[in-house]
């Protein structure tokens, strides 16, 4: 039985002989797949009829094969769910989502809008009222109750629309009620204070929304701000801003600049760097008729590309709307404050009733109105992870929501893979043993490297690289032969080298019992044994690995500190190499020469016993794992499309200190928010009382509660500051 956190858990909650009934929170989500799973369970060749119900999230199997258990139908299940999950995933947070209050989305409204606002209420609240004494309701349309009215009109719209829409009220609902309440005791002074505190809270929340949106922006520049467009008739060049750029345009790029655009080379040659999308740290040779992409810079040569992505089908574009706009991506801590400020909404106004009824003095039961919860706690929590979010991308660490933060926070189990995660990717000679009485290591790696000169394998571009670090100069030689899968040759002189595996030196008849001990050792050190031979004497043996990278020790270390309790490798390298690795790091456990999918399913198991799994990989052939995870981090300079989107974390630097530093910055984030909602609900019931007891008039309640909301917000804005670099 699965934990009862785990999405795809399932009970049986009836079973007899042929005829078993399974719940499953996963069967209420099914969306439109569930007539694709019904008719996949079907053609299962022992089952008779399924019938699914999502309104009771249940599931009624009849079947013919009577040996099989609860247990293996269960299986069943879970593993034909498996391939849906993850938009079971998003329609179980989006249907959640629609339980909330309908609010205001404050990352479209615009802190110079609602300066100026504040800056019109201010002006009213200084103004003298009329001198003309209007009575009945001729006295609502002056000058000042109607400025009053046109500036609250936001709030009031959305107050309403909640009550109409969403059948329940939100905070606008309550503060339209407060203020128009107090226009219509003819106090536009507490109206106007009520919506002067209540802007300034928002002003805070959302500059930090604009602040992290501009952070983002910045961190993921895919290119330049000006382009050179080609003229129609293809004569001529002009600077036009990227915007301005469409789908079929042709753009002239240049060596040293950015190319802004995902296209096809339609004149020229380059020698452009890929690093930042592909990965790839040799700069490649790229022609007419072949793709470039944005976020690509040229290192030599003129190109003219035509464009194919632009815009918003950049990267860039894609997530920044994703960090922005993912509704299902909101944190269960958030969806928490919603739902319990919601629920406290109406009580304000059964505590305005009870006052009225029994003082029967409209300015106590205002003052109800005036103070609620909601507020406070609605703004901090969006504000404190919105300033996480803008903290972290200022570090180079892009969260594409709330929710993967406050998991980050719950984390119990860290999951690397080997590769360009653990270690550098890129690999390096270590040992270098020559044999032969005048054979020098120089001469044996300047042999090999006659072999690997035009070979494209990584452990020939740990050869090629070793001889460019040493200066060395590679001998002239004749083409090289290539025996897949074994090694290569050339002929340097008139002597044969070769250069290879065990078996390809055993295939040659070149005794290697001179190298046995040393290659142990090697061996023993998860190193790749490379052989060098000349004629048909062994002259050499190379060891090649891929270094750990700096401070990934130290960075388990931390992690460990932070309540870490679980430490596991999952690679698709031989056993051997794993178990180097994971003994150096002192990890807790690893398997080795997985698949990606394989990968994917050790996630799912330990997320079944109700591990809170962060995976942190490449990328790219983790891209499974990374899904499957609480939160799936990319770690690496490599920021490819795949890496940006299967991850939930993208850290853009090769600092592994970066892991344990989001993880204490998500700690602290949910720190805070818990500080908040202790002071809000804390301050605001003392002032309810005051209000009640008619100690604290309506606009003295107002000025409390609003610098509750303000204090607060201000609160969250100290993750601003946070080092996640301690």
């Amino acid at each position: 039985m699965l934990n009862k956190d785990y999405l795809l858990d399932c009970k049986i909650l009836h079973e007899i002989r042929g005829r078993i009934r399974i719940k499953s929170r996963a069967l209420k989500y099914l969306g439109i797949h569930k007539e694709e799973i019904t008719k996949q369970l079907m053609q299962v060749h022992y089952i008779q009829s399924v019938e699914i119900s999502s309104i009771t999230g249940t599931i009624l199997v009849y079947f013919d094969n009577f040996s099989l258990t609860g247990e293996n139908l269960i299986s069943l299940l879970q593993n034909t769910l498996n391939t849906y999950l993850v938009d079971i995933y998003k329609n179980e947070k989006k249907q959640i989502s629609n339980k909330y209050v309908i609010e205001r989305r404050l990352q479209e409204e615009s802190p110079q809008e609602i300066i100026k606002n504040i800056g019109a209420a201010v002006l009213l609240l200084l103004l003298p009222n009329p001198n003309i004494k209007l009575t009945g309701i001729r006295r609502l349309f002056n000058y000042k109750t109607l400025s009053t009215v046109s500036l609250a009109l936001p709030v009031l719209k959305n107050g309403i629309y909640s009550l109409i829409q969403n059948k329940r009220p939100n905070a606008d609902t309550l503060s339209s009620t407060a203020i128009v309440s107090s226009i219509i005791l003819g106090s536009e002074r507490t109206a106007l204070t009520i919506m002067i505190l209540e802007k300034f809270a928002e002003l805070l929340t959302v500059y930090t929304m604009k602040k992290t949106r501009g952070v983002i922006k910045d961190m993921l520049s895919v290119g330049e701000n000006y382009v050179w467009k080609q003229s129609d008739d293809g004569n001529t060049a002009k600077k036009v801003p990227i915007e301005e750029i469409s789908k079929g345009d042709f753009i002239l790029v240049q060596t040293g600049e950015k190319i802004s655009v995902d296209g096809t080379i339609e004149k020229g040659e380059a020698i452009i760097d890929q690093s930042a999308i592909t990965g790839e740290y040799m700069p490649v040779t790229k022609k007419a008729g072949e793709e470039v992409f944005a976020g690509t810079l040229l290192k030599s040569g003129n190109i003219t590309v035509k464009a194919e992505k632009v815009g918003d089908d950049r990267t860039a574009s894609r997530i920044i709307k994703l960090v922005e706009d993912a509704a299902f991506n909101k944190a269960d801590i958030q969806s928490y404050a919603d739902t319990f400020s919601a629920q406290l909404i109406p009580l304000n106004f059964l505590l305005a009733g009870i006052v009225y009824v029994s003082t029967k003095n409209l300015q106590k039961a205002l003052s109800m109105l005036v103070i609620d919860y909601s507020c406070g706690i609605r703004l901090s929590t969006a504000t404190a992870f919105s300033a996480s979010i803008n903290t972290a991308a200022k570090n180079g660490i892009l969260i594409k929501g709330s929710n993967y933060l406050e998991e980050l926070s719950r984390s119990d189990t860290v999951i690397f893979d080997k590769t360009g995660t653990i270690t550098e990717g890129k690999p390096k000679i270590q040992t270098l043993k020559t044999f032969g009485k005048n054979m020098k290591d120089n001469r044996m790696l300047a042999l090999a490297a006659a072999a690997e000169e035009t070979s494209s394998h990584p452990l020939a571009s740990a050869i090629l690289n070793e001889i460019k670090n040493r200066g060395l100069k590679i001998p002239k030689h004749k083409e090289s032969v290539i025996k897949v899968a074994r090694g290569i040759e050339t002929f340097v002189n008139k002597d044969i080298i070769r250069v290879g595996s065990l078996k390809y030196m055993e295939e040659n008849d070149i005794s290697l019992e001179v190298a046995s001990d040393i290659v142990k050792g090697m061996q023993n050190r998860g190193e790749i044994v490379i052989y060098v031979a000349k004629n048909n004497d062994l002259i050499g043996v190379i060891g090649v690995s891929d270094p750990p990278r700096e401070n990934i020790k130290k960075a388990m270390n931390r992690l460990r500190n932070q309540g870490i309790d679980d430490i596991v490798l999952l690679t698709g390298d031989l056993r051997q190499q794993a178990e180097t690795i994971a003994s150096r790091m002192s990890m807790d456990r690893y398997e080795s020469e997985l698949l990606p999918e394989d990968k994917a399913k050790d996630i799912l198991k330990f997320r079944s016993i109700g591990s809170k799994v962060i995976m942190i990989g490449d990328g790219i052939n983790d891209a499974p794992a990374l899904s499957y995870a609480n939160v799936g981090i990319a770690l690496g300079s490599s920021r490819t499309d795949i890496a940006m989107e299967a991850a939930d974390v993208t850290i853009t630097s090769d600092d592994p200190l970066l892991i344990p530093g989001v993880i204490g910055l998500a700690k602290n984030t949910v720190k805070i928010i818990k500080q908040n909602f202790a002071m809000a609900i804390g301050i605001n019931s003392f002032a309810l009382v005051l209000g009640a007891t008619g100690l604290l008039p309506a606009i003295y309640s107002s000025i409390l509660h609003n610098s509750i909301t303000i204090l607060v917000v201000g609160n969250s804005l100290r993750l601003l500051k946070y080092d996640v670099n301690k």
